[in-house]
């Protein structure tokens, strides 16, 4: 079973969508659950947790760097989460974190611009002006969150393996379309696309618990080797390696450290 991604902008059905689709698969139906998980594993309050996630980067975030921390934070929570399969999620960032896994269906769910409006003003008492307004902030928050964060259009239709505009479509038949497209052989498990979306979970796992003192590192992992590459000039590679591995000496999964530094090259073991 394959895991189901539904990006979608604000209003357009994407949740009772995701809702459905998890229904007619047996399947877990997730969204707010990862940010609940983050928080708790965290110890962030869910609210800033949510506003990461959906509020359009500032100047403020460019120089601290607490957007990131946060959603690095989420992600991490998000790929433990799918590592045990048989989810569909609904939310922002799905469909960014999970590139090059084979097995997931990324959707993007497109609505006219009317449609939202009319189920924002009565969802929320609002008149048409104030309805298009905040529909229009929010896709702008959206759009410049993915550009500023990951560098990509949320519009992009590489993105996504599937998109449905609901325009002349009924909800019955998008989730209909959805489900047929979950039974394809291209989107089925196999071991490799398993190992593949495990190696990602544990590089998360990794990042989550050093992003605070070591922002500016990558990190790969592949079964149990975990690459950590320190992309500022350090002076003393010897102290971070140390204090790297300190930080995280009890993440589950790692078997072995190696360190790339703009000066140097160290290897370490972990003896789980």
């Amino acid at each position: 079973m394959p895991i189901i991604t539904i990006s979608r902008a604000f209003c357009s059905k994407g949740a009772y969508l995701a809702e459905r689709i998890a229904q007619r698969l047996d399947c877990t139906c997730v969204s707010r659950e990862i940010l609940l998980e983050a928080s708790d594993r965290f110890n962030v309050p869910e609210i800033i947790l949510n506003k990461a996630i959906h509020d359009g980067p500032t100047i403020f975030d460019t120089f601290t760097h607490g957007k990131q921390k946060y959603i690095a934070f989420i992600r991490s929570a998000l790929l433990d989460r799918l590592c045990r399969g048989n989810v569909v999620y609904h939310g922002l960032a799905g469909h960014f974190f999970l590139q090059g896994v084979p097995h997931v269906l990324k959707v993007r769910m497109i609505a006219d611009m009317d449609l939202r409006i009319k189920e924002e003003m009565e969802k929320e008492n609002l008149t048409e002006v104030m309805a298009r307004k905040r529909l229009m902030n929010d896709d702008r928050d959206r759009h410049n969150w993915g550009k500023v964060l990951y560098g990509v259009d949320t519009y992009d239709p590489d993105l996504y393996d599937l998109m449905i505009n609901l325009r002349d479509l009924s909800l019955d038949d998008a989730v209909d379309m959805v489900c047929r497209a979950a039974s394809l052989p291209s989107f089925q498990t196999t071991a490799e696309s398993l190992e593949r979306l495990a190696d990602m979970a544990l590089a998360a796992r990794v990042y989550a618990r050093i992003i605070d003192r070591f922002f500016n590192t990558t990190v790969y992992a592949h079964e149990g080797n975990v690459s950590i590459q320190v992309n500022d000039q350090v002076v003393h590679p010897d102290k971070i390696k140390k204090e790297i591995e300190a930080m995280v000496s009890d993440v589950e999964g790692v078997r072995n450290l190696s360190f790339t530094f703009k000066t140097a090259t160290l290897r370490t073991a972990m003896h789980k």
